[in-house]
């Protein structure tokens, strides 16, 4: 699997603290496995195909599947 990442999550890395950079390693645990434990990836929303996963505790990024690619759609704080 490979993962692309959409240009709002590049924006958003760039002005995002440097805690949530270091974590932002979790994309490339994607790549290896969805189902790793430190992902928490579930479906978020069946009928746009669209898949959360955790950054940290207060950041989540989203994301699709197709094919054998990983589209890193939005990485966001976490909406408590």
């Amino acid at each position: 699997m490979t993962v692309e990442y959409a240009d709002a999550v590049i924006d958003s890395l760039e002005s995002a603290s440097a805690a949530v950079k270091r974590a932002f390693k979790q994309a490339r645990l994607l790549e290896q496995d969805l189902r790793h434990p430190s992902l928490r990836a579930k479906k978020y929303d069946e009928r746009n195909d669209l898949w959360q996963a955790r950054v940290n505790r207060d950041w989540r990024f989203y994301f699709s599947i197709a094919g054998d690619t990983y589209r890193i759609l939005k990485l966001i704080p976490h909406p408590k």
